[in-house]
């Protein structure tokens, strides 16, 4: 039988390793490109992700300057026929048309009275400021209202200040002895 030669075996570990060492230089260079590819994709993602934030800032900004502008403009008509009715020898007739042009403002943006008088009282759209004994009421009725209360759609924009009724107990008149 014929054996290997020492220099065989060195040859083929030497051819081993090297074979090794380039197969794993291969996979460090695979390895390298894959992070750089990565990376780059992550650095563009967060940069997409700074414009789109610094969009999203600037459409609010609008947004702002836009409503700011809308709601001036309402005051801006609303001063001037105050001004007027301050000049008018007969104001009643200018202040008239500036509540009924602040009636459609309110209006136009869905803001709506609440009715309270002669209402049971609600704690969720009412605010009792006082109570009064009355012999001739349901108790918790609302009897006057202070301050009018208001809804912006279905949501509370401002509660009604009110004065609720409280029933006045039966006095016993009994005979004595």
């Amino acid at each position: 039988m014929p054996t290997k030669k020492p220099t065989d075996t060195k040859k083929n570990a030497q051819e081993t390793a090297h074979h090794t060492i380039k197969k794993l230089e291969e996979e460090n260079t695979q390895l390298h490109q894959e992070l750089i590819d990565k990376n780059d994709k992550y650095l563009r993602t967060l940069a997409d992700y700074q414009n789109s934030q610094k969009r999203m800032e600037k459409e609010l900004q609008a947004q702002k300057e836009d409503t700011k502008k809308k709601y001036l403009l309402e005051f801006l008509d609303l001063t001037e026929l105050l001004k007027k009715a301050y000049e008018d020898s007969d104001p009643k007739s200018g202040l008239k048309l500036i509540l009924e042009n602040l009636d459609k403002f309110l209006e136009k943006e869905g803001i709506i009275y609440i009715d309270c008088k002669g209402k049971p009282f609600n704690y969720q759209i009412h605010n009792a400021v006082s109570t009064i004994e009355q012999s001739e009421c349901d108790d918790g009725t609302i009897i006057d209202e202070i301050k009018k209360g208001y809804l912006i759609g279905e949501k509370l924009l401002r509660p009604a200040r009110v004065i609720v009724a409280k029933k006045k107990p039966k006095e016993n008149h009994l005979g004595g002895v």
